[in-house]
């Protein structure tokens, strides 16, 4: 499109993130040009403390079903839950092509497997070097190390240049499966010219390197020594096979025999064993059932659980309310894993419940990062020079210190681009900025419920779970609106009745005045009554009892 003689118009790409920003996790972003949407990773977030019975939360994507004829295929970075978690969700509404590596596609079908979704949606396993052709984009995928094998970062080949999308990401030269990150390939970019960065940012706060992976290996091997006599249990993130892997090594060094707990852990490591990406000597894995047929010091249990997870296996067992394993004095528990913001209280609970059992927990050194530190970071800035920066997956905290780390590896402070999820981010050779927002809140799961929750539903929920709930409950003569039986009123979570009986008498004549107060002002309407019982109800009790519970007038009519 030609804007004057001889001088065109420069193309510009959108990038739209539906979510991953200004928190950890539910990732995914959209990449837009003309009639072409590539959507890069689909993964939910857990709920907050606040969202009172809510499962999952996961992407809202309005946007994406507004436009989608437009949408070419969902590409996947890597196969953790905050970034496959929402796919059969977002498939049952757009059936979109899938693109990942093999485990993590591997990972996705046991997914889809679940929803029966298997036949339905196409999927292309993709390798590292390897590029497809999207619409408009072409996207390349350039192998990383993470704290999952089969983890990539990916080069996006757009109309108005090249955008580098890292993925979660580290730096580890001595990664326990497979090899280490391509890092000659960023160069290679980097001298031809990249756009923007768009780079993980979970571990921006923290300094140096982070350490290889294949070091936890060695920390293991130590305790598998000093506790030669006891029953190992090692609880772990589920999807960390390089983990997995280390802890079966130590326990066939010295002899013992593991068995795999957790559903989660089950599968993720079956699919891993099925495509070659973990190695189990033969007779090392004995199933539950035949636990009774060793001695202790011949045992390792590899668990779910390592976050305090209320049903998982770990928690069950300290719970004592796992059917098949219960903690006995002298066994060693060790956590393998970092508390992740907001789950502190659940595992310090754990750590408590199982000491208590006369277990000993250790989580010290059991546990490297995922995630690239500064230096590692910097590193990625060095070799793809990027004229623009574009922090993702992190808090706002995050965001911001990457802000400063991309201004001192040379990007121009206003080529830093900050964004929310739902921003609208316009991109080209010679600008960038906000044009707009699209939905972005994320939508609720609970149960077999998508989305019918909502945050009026959960300002209830909040609100009953605080205060509780009174139903009055009155039967009015039809014509006359004389009162014929009630006002009843029953108490849920409010107070217990029985030894408060004075204060819901005292409450019936409240409720029973403000009807006669309706009646005399000859008000019939019943919204206006239940209004008014509403009113002076809440008020009464205010006074007597400094709580606020939900009330709920309930009329009948004979």
């Amino acid at each position: 499109m030609k804007t004057t003689k001889g001088t065109e118009k420069k193309p510009r790409v959108k990038i739209i993130p539906l979510g991953g920003l200004e928190q950890i996790g539910m990732n995914i972003t959209a990449f837009e040009y003309e009639d072409s949407i590539v959507v890069v990773d689909c993964g939910l977030s857990f709920p907050e403390d606040d969202m009172l019975g809510i499962d999952l939360v996961i992407p809202d994507i309005t946007y994406l079903k507004e436009n989608a004829h437009k949408v070419k295929g969902l590409v996947i970075t890597h196969g953790h839950e905050d970034h496959i978690g929402a796919i059969p969700f977002v498939e049952k509404e757009l059936n979109i092509p899938i693109y990942a590596t093999k485990l993590t596609m591997g990972i996705i079908e046991n997914k889809l497997k679940e929803h029966n979704l298997m036949k339905s949606v196409k999927r292309k396993v993709v390798r590292y070097g390897q590029y497809i052709n999207l619409g408009c984009f072409r996207i390349e995928f350039i192998r990383t190390n993470h704290s999952i094998v089969d983890a990539a970062a990916l080069a996006i080949y757009t109309p108005a240049g090249v955008i580098v999308h890292t993925g979660d990401f580290k730096v580890d030269y001595t990664p326990v499966f497979g090899d280490v990150i391509d890092l000659q390939r960023f160069g290679e970019l980097g001298k031809k010219g990249v756009l923007a960065l768009m780079c993980d940012s979970t571990n921006v706060m923290r300094p140096g390197f982070t350490p290889s992976e294949s070091t936890v290996g060695k920390t293991f091997d130590n305790l598998f020594q000093e506790n030669k006599d006891h029953r190992i249990i090692i609880a772990t993130f589920a999807s960390n096979v390089d983990r997995v892997q280390q802890i079966i090594n130590s326990a066939y060094k010295y002899g013992r025999k593991v068995v795999i707990e957790g559903r989660s852990m089950v599968n993720i490591i079956t699919t891993a064993d099925e495509l070659g990406y973990i190695n189990i000597p033969d007779k090392t894995l004995i199933d539950i059932e035949h636990m009774k047929n060793y001695t202790d010091d011949q045992l390792v249990l590899i668990t779910t659980g390592s976050q305090g997870e209320t049903m998982a296996a770990l928690s069950r067992m300290a719970a004592s309310i796992h059917k098949k394993i219960s903690i006995k004095p002298n066994d060693t528990v060790i956590l393998s894993s970092n508390p992740i913001p907001g789950n502190e209280k659940s595992v310090s609970k754990i750590i408590n419940e199982l000491s208590m059992k006369g277990a000993k927990v250790i989580f010290q050194d059991t546990h490297v990062s995922g995630h690239a530190c500064q230096e590692e970071i910097k590193l990625i800035y060095a070799l793809t020079k990027p004229k623009y920066a574009i922090p993702v997956h992190g808090e706002f905290q995050h965001l911001n210190v990457h802000r400063d780390l991309a201004v001192s590896m040379g990007v121009p402070k206003e080529n830093v681009m900050i964004l929310s999820s739902g921003d609208v981010l316009e991109i080209g050779e010679d600008s960038a900025k906000v044009v707009g927002r699209v939905p972005a809140q994320g939508i609720f799961v609970d149960g077999l419920g998508v989305g019918d929750v909502g945050n009026i539903v959960l300002r209830d929920r909040q609100h009953l779970s605080q205060n509780g709930l009174l139903v009055v409950v009155v039967t009015l003569e039809r014509e006359s609106n004389q009162i014929l039986a009630g006002p009843d009123i029953v108490s849920r979570g409010f107070v217990y009745v029985r030894e408060s009986e004075t204060l819901m008498e005292d409450a019936r004549h409240v409720v029973s005045g403000a009807l006669e107060e309706c009646l005399m002002k000859n008000i019939t309407d019943w919204s206006r009554m239940k209004s008014v019982i509403r009113d002076s109800l809440s008020e009464f009790l205010w006074k007597r009892t400094k709580r606020n519970p939900m009330i709920l007038p309930i009329i009948n009519e004979v």
